[in-house]
């Protein structure tokens, strides 16, 4: 076995290149045994194999830099950098995340997980190198998926014009994004691909070019390298590969194998999957929807499974389905455009990739009060956990811009009726977090969002928990009245971007203490507005949530508890507090 020889890149340089190949289909294997058992990002890193080997036999990192586009494909490169075990045995898998990550090693120099990065902070690199007068091979690799985004097309943009020096663009073109790709530059690269384009955007953008069709060729892989290494100018060098290589599974279904929960690899079956889910909850109610209404428009940013359209349910919407590959700002500004010309569109994310759209949020859509819907996944402490994917600040970052009305549903029905509510309306636009706990089916009493609901009248402390923490704060309720020997009064706020100051003003009467329990950072959240409602009286206002920080690959249960916001911990600082 190679692999376990292998504990830096200089360890791959002496081997022949059947060597190499016997280590990369031993990468593979290690590949499967980590994620088989956990889960992860399967496809683009099976393809990306022969490509990391080749980069790593031929550069010299980490003098040479490397930034990998998304970096979810990193995987070999850890493999090859120092970071096996966590590969090959269990017990280290959580010594390694599943993107880079500079405090993991010196041969990772940013974290990365959102696309179309890596060609600027690679420039970055460049520029930094040309000032200081060092001499060092600079690399970006970023897929074809990752060329749609807006800041990949600024970087070319600035690289073709203002780079005169070594730079290596690598595109890392397997056809796939996370789901197919759309665009028109897509046409382009399958042009390139089959030699029979007269038009190189990569030419245009004023850069040298080159193109490799086997790109899971390791001697052609590694030739071509050599050819490249200390250019004195930019170039792309345009690499074919195969998502999923190695993996027949993966081969035939791209988008089903770019990440995977635990699976079975003879089967290909996963391991304790749920069927039922809110994005499949969600992307069925869409389809229903769309053959009740025609005017509904849905519109995803190459993550269409984030609201459960599969391929299958894609085609069901027919030309009711828009899909602008990864381009988030687009999609918002599209939705705007959609809703001012008379249609109902609804367009759906995850929250981590809705940050990048904050200007167009603001500018495009609320500044022009556009009636469209956005509805965000993992918008909570108990979904994606990696601090590249967090959705824990979504409230803060959101809910403060004019006319956009903000919704926390604590489970399904309410999550349905906010989705309604929000389709059948036509006064302003409206983000709706998808719960991310268990699948609930309450009733409510009733369905005016623009108030709170008051799901238990009490005394002394009133508890108003939004979203996926509502039940955080009706189990507190539990257990101050068990325990306490008090009925306090519980509220689920539903909207969190404006005041029900009626029900808060009827609260003074009989209340001494009011707690505020939400699912994202405190900074700017809406606890702060209520607490600043108070801030004249003498209610007395504690807000509990999370603090200002990045985390990173924590377990819920154990940050709920550090920062003080578990049930019991609610109780005991009630019980201080109320004498």
């Amino acid at each position: 076995m190679y692999l376990e020889k292998i504990n830096c890149p200089n360890d791959i340089k002496y081997l022949s290149i059947d060597q190499l190949n016997i280590l990369a289909q031993e990468i593979r294997e290690a590949l499967f045994n980590r994620l088989s058992k956990i889960g992860g990002h399967l496809g683009s890193n099976l393809g990306i194999v022969e490509l990391t080997i080749a980069l790593h036999y031929v550069f010299s990192f980490p003098n040479d830099k490397i930034v990998f586009d998304v970096s979810h494909q990193c995987y070999t490169h850890k493999i090859l950098t120092g970071r096996k075990d966590g590969f090959l045995f269990e017990e280290h898998f959580k010594d390694v995340s599943g993107y880079t990550n500079y405090e993991e090693s010196i041969y990772d120099l940013f974290k990365v997980g959102h696309t179309s990065t890596s060609i600027s902070l690679a420039s970055g690199l460049v520029k930094a190198r040309d000032i200081l007068n060092h001499h060092e091979n600079v690399i970006a690799i970023i897929g074809d998926g990752s060329l749609s985004g807006g800041e990949a097309l600024e970087g070319l943009n600035f690289v073709g014009s203002e780079i005169k020096s070594n730079f290596i663009i690598v595109v890392n073109d397997n056809e796939q994004s996370i789901a197919e790709n759309h665009g028109g530059l897509y046409q382009n690269l399958k042009n390139l691909r089959n030699n029979s384009s007269q038009n190189n955007i990569f030419k245009a953008f004023n850069l040298d070019y080159i193109y490799l069709e086997e790109g899971n060729n390791l001697e052609k892989l590694i030739s071509l390298f050599k050819k490249m290494k200390d250019i004195n100018h930019p170039i792309v060098v345009h690499i074919h590969t195969q998502k999923g290589k190695g993996y027949h599974l993966a081969e035939l279904n791209k988008e089903k194998w770019h990440y995977t929960k635990p699976f079975n690899q003879e089967t290909g079956e996963l391991i304790n999957d749920v069927k039922l889910t809110y994005p499949s909850i969600t992307a069925n109610y869409l389809i229903n929807k769309v053959k009740q209404d025609p005017k509904i428009v849905v519109v995803t940013a190459g993550v269409p499974l984030a609201i459960g359209l599969d391929q299958e349910k894609r085609n069901l919407l027919g030309q009711n389905y828009i899909d602008v590959g990864i381009a988030e700002e687009h999609a918002i500004a599209l939705i705007s455009g959609l809703a001012k010309n008379g249609c109902k569109p609804i367009f759906g994310t995850n929250a981590t990739f809705l940050q990048r759209t904050y200007d167009q949020i603001s500018q495009d859509l609320c500044l022009n009060n556009s009636p469209a819907t956005i509805v965000i996944g993992n918008t909570s402490l108990i979904s994606l956990n990696d601090v590249t994917h967090l959705g824990i600040f979504s409230i803060s970052a959101f809910k403060n811009i004019p006319n956009l009305v903000l919704l926390a549903p604590t489970d399904k029905n309410e999550y349905l009726a906010m989705l309604d509510y929000s389709l059948n309306q036509n006064k302003h636009p409206t983000l709706i977090l998808m719960p991310a706990n268990k699948i609930i089916e309450n009733t409510h009493n009733n369905i005016d969002f623009l108030s709170y609901e008051i799901t238990q009248k009490g005394e002394k402390v009133c508890i108003i928990a939004e979203g996926n923490f509502y039940y955080l704060g009706l189990e507190a309720t539990k257990l101050i009245e068990k325990e306490l020997h008090f009925k306090p009064t519980l509220i689920n706020p539903r909207i969190l971007t404006h005041l029900d100051e009626k029900t808060l003003s009827s609260l003074k009467e009989n209340h001494q203490l009011i707690i505020t329990i939400e699912d994202g950072v405190i900074d700017g959240g809406f606890g702060e507005d209520i607490a600043n409602y108070f801030s004249l009286t003498n209610m007395k206002v504690k807000t509990f949530g999370l603090h200002k920080k990045f985390i990173d690959r924590f377990n819920c249960n154990d940050i709920l508890f550090q920062e003080g916001i578990t049930s019991s911990q609610i109780k005991e600082f009630v019980k201080k507090e109320i004498q």
